[in-house]
């Protein structure tokens, strides 16, 4: 069990980071990250041997999202809770921005720059095509650089490959 608890202390920050990115408000993260480790750790003799365990992992917080939000929606009418708690992430504009992006555009965004997984590790995570995957990464970037800089931010590097 001690393999575990190194895979957990070593990796926690970084799903949150992607989870909370992908979209929702810091305690849904924190949530769904904590469901998902704890998934992991009943199943670990499964997990440990998987080619990527922090994709297990991610995949999972990222289902439990998905699965809170239609709960939300069948329980509360009207809007959803607000997504763009600009407290969440140092750059407000930047969290502003990616809350409005499309849900999948987010998740891309979340694993391939936050949680750095690659384009292979991405498609197969959400169950697409790697060309998907830059398709989306592309137009996400497009759109942040679009919406930030007129506001003078430069968080996102041009010059950067994404794919």
């Amino acid at each position: 069990m001690d393999d575990f608890a190194e895979f957990y202390l070593s990796g926690k920050d970084a799903v949150f980071r992607a989870v909370l990115a992908a979209g929702g408000d810091r305690a849904g993260a924190e949530d769904a990250v904590a469901e998902a480790y704890a998934r992991a750790c009943a199943r670990w003799a499964a997990v440990r041997v998987h080619p990527n365990p922090t994709a297990w992992v991610l995949r999972t917080a990222f289902n439990v999202r998905r699965s809170v939000w239609r709960r939300l929606r069948r329980e509360v009418l009207g809007d959803l809770p607000d997504r763009a708690a600009a407290e969440t992430v140092r750059d407000g504009a930047l969290r502003r921005e990616l809350a409005a992006l499309p849900r999948r555009q987010r998740e891309v965004v979340a694993l391939r720059l936050i949680a750095d997984l690659s384009v292979a590790e991405t498609a197969e995570l959400l169950g697409i095509a790697e060309g998907t995957v830059t398709a989306h990464l592309h137009r996400a970037v497009q759109s942040l650089r679009h919406q930030l800089a007129p506001a003078g931010l430069t968080a996102l590097n041009p010059t950067r490959e994404v794919a």
